[in-house]
């Protein structure tokens, strides 16, 4: 490992910690190097309060110093006015004269125009230095402004068996409220965990139906996303958990029968061919860059039908269900990536197409 790249790796780990935070802004750390020494340091927090570069600055104890630092940066310093001031400008006016970036920022206002004034101003760049790491930590972000769309991430949990839920009409018959539970604990509050770093999660509308479901992070400290349901005919009552106002919401619905409610917003939808394209367009609209795309089947399959997928997280538990919905049918390449969470096993895949 370079020394650039150390430090770099620093400013990497530093970016982590916004995770969930800073949307719609990217994940960004920052890292001030005096002779060896890391004399500062800073990340972006939240979406209206400084960057990271700014922190870094701000964290630096002997301003003199800055003259003779370098300041390593995970994504482009940006050069326009938004509800901050330009990190740019902070850097020329502290006489910073070394500046490496990790990578290019996609967002059309920057996309290099920031690297190009630090230039005109004297400073050295160096442009480039881990940048697949640092585009990979900001794949939501690339993935918004390069594909006009959010980053979505399929998940579902299947038995040993491959059923993702129980039968239905055996377990009425049996007269069996009982929740039937395909991992464990543990993979529970993991998925708990993902829902805080990820801006949306979306349900179809059998889901909400069958299981009332909070879509929440209360597992796990941390922000709710965004409930997100496609709902087409307007079968979800009005006394659902999804439509309580607690949260956010989204509901895509064929036909708005009532008048719009003020707990949530509904988005008219042409169930077409193309309507899971023109939905994203419309998250897109929303500003949306991450959507958690949990169930059911027939939602699943949709998206994977269309390839518009980026990553796949599937749990399989070591419970048999014989009998019930089957889980998606998955083109399952090498996984790039395989955990054991106690008797559970994840998978994650990549869409690399």
């Amino acid at each position: 490992m370079t020394t650039h790249e150390f430090y770099m790796h620093r400013a990497l780990q530093l970016a982590k910690n916004g995770l969930g935070t800073t949307y719609p802004n990217p994940l960004v750390g920052s890292v001030i190097v005096h002779n060896g020494k890391i004399i500062g340091e800073g990340w972006h927090k939240k979406a209206g309060e400084p960057h990271a570069e700014v922190n870094a600055v701000n964290s630096v104890k002997d301003k003199s110093l800055l003259k003779e630092a370098t300041i390593y940066v995970t994504l482009e310093p940006c050069s326009h006015f938004g509800k901050t001031p330009p990190c740019c400008d902070l850097i020329i006016a502290n006489e910073i004269p070394n500046v490496v970036v990790g990578t290019i920022d996609p967002f059309a206002k920057v996309a290099g125009t920031g690297i190009q004034k630090l230039k005109y101003s004297g400073k050295n760049v160096i442009v480039g230095v881990l940048e697949k790491e640092c585009q990979e930590l900001n794949k939501r972000f690339f993935t918004f402004h390069n594909k006009k769309r959010p980053y979505i991430i399929l998940k579902w949990a299947e038995s040993s068996d491959g059923f993702i839920a129980p039968d239905k009409i055996l377990r009425q018959a049996q007269n069996d409220n009982r929740p039937v539970w395909i991992t464990n604990q543990n993979s529970r509050q993991l998925v708990h965990k993902w829902r805080t770093e990820e801006q949306a999660i979306l349900v179809g509308t059998q889901t909400v139906l069958d299981d009332n479901p909070k879509l929440d992070a209360r597992d796990y400290f941390g922000n709710n996303p965004i409930r997100i349901a496609i709902d087409k005919s307007n079968k979800i009552p009005e006394d659902f958990e999804i439509k309580s106002g607690k949260i956010k919401t989204l509901i895509f619905s064929e036909d708005i029968f009532l008048t719009e409610s003020l707990k949530y917003s509904h988005k008219k939808a042409i169930f077409d061919n193309h309507f899971i394209k023109t939905t994203l367009s419309t998250l897109y609209q929303e500003n949306i860059q991450s959507v958690i795309i949990e169930g059911g089947r027939k939602t699943l399959e949709y998206f994977i039908k269309e390839n518009l997928w980026d990553e796949a997280r599937i749990f399989k538990g070591n419970t048999s269900l014989k009998k019930g919905i089957l889980a998606p049918n998955f083109n399952k390449r090498n996984p790039v990536s395989s955990f054991s969470i106690m008797e559970d096993e994840l998978k994650i895949f990549k869409n690399y197409d």
